[in-house]
């Protein structure tokens, strides 16, 4: 039996085709179930549905072989632990810097407002600018319009939002795509059957990639 974990939302639904090329589809709807735990079309495949961000604590403690992870939630777990074999090329978006339309980043120590602290500290840090950063969970666009902080930042997708607030992106920090990540000690106990979706998995992502183009 293997264990993927994966979130609901957009990232959940733009897998969903590659995992049916593995053969692999819930038997029940996702957001309508309230089970956590999906038996798929597969005997020997299950998914658990948890938040994203505890994707890859879940995959690093052997609750699940494999995970499907945003790259903004790797970037923010120390991921020692996994093993990242494939770039799904799903769920895109970019981690940005954010400030309002009117205003210029002040030169010297400045307050960032972000729910990915990791990511923020270290962008600034290679920088070699000294940021004071403030964890928020929500409604960050909020925080430069109430004075909490110069900037934010968040991810990005269309733009839109930024600009129903006044914000405009200023700094590309990472493209972000989600990611398979795998359990080491899985890869080494379940490798050929890991290996085998793996490779179907890639080869989807590829096809798609070519469409797009």
């Amino acid at each position: 039996m293997l264990t993927i974990a994966v979130s609901k939302g957009r990232i959940f639904e733009e897998a969903l085709p590659l995992l049916a090329a593995a053969g692999i589809r819930p038997v029940e709807n996702p957001n309508t179930s309230r089970k956590l735990i999906l038996a798929t079309t597969r005997d020997d495949i299950r998914l658990v549905i948890i938040r994203a961000a505890d994707v890859p604590t879940f995959v690093e403690y052997g609750a699940a072989d494999l995970g499907i992870a945003g790259k903004d939630v790797l970037l923010e777990h120390d991921s020692a632990g996994l093993y990242e074999p494939l770039d799904l090329g799903i769920a895109r978006c970019r981690l940005m810097i954010a400030a309002p339309i009117d205003r210029k980043l002040v030169e010297g120590r400045i307050r960032v407002a972000t729910k990915y602290v990791k990511s923020t500290q270290n962008y600034f840090a290679r920088k070699g600018r000294q940021v004071e950063v403030i964890k928020l969970y929500g409604s960050m666009e909020l925080a430069p319009l109430v004075g909490l902080s110069d900037c934010i930042v968040d991810l990005v997708d269309t733009g839109n939002t930024l600009r129903a607030n006044g914000l405009k992106p200023l700094e590309l920090i990472e493209n972000i795509s989600s990611r398979l990540v795998v359990n080491k000690a899985a890869m080494k106990m379940k490798h050929a059957a890991i290996d085998e979706l793996v490779r179907i998995l890639e080869q989807e992502a590829r096809n798609v990639r070519t469409q797009e183009n």
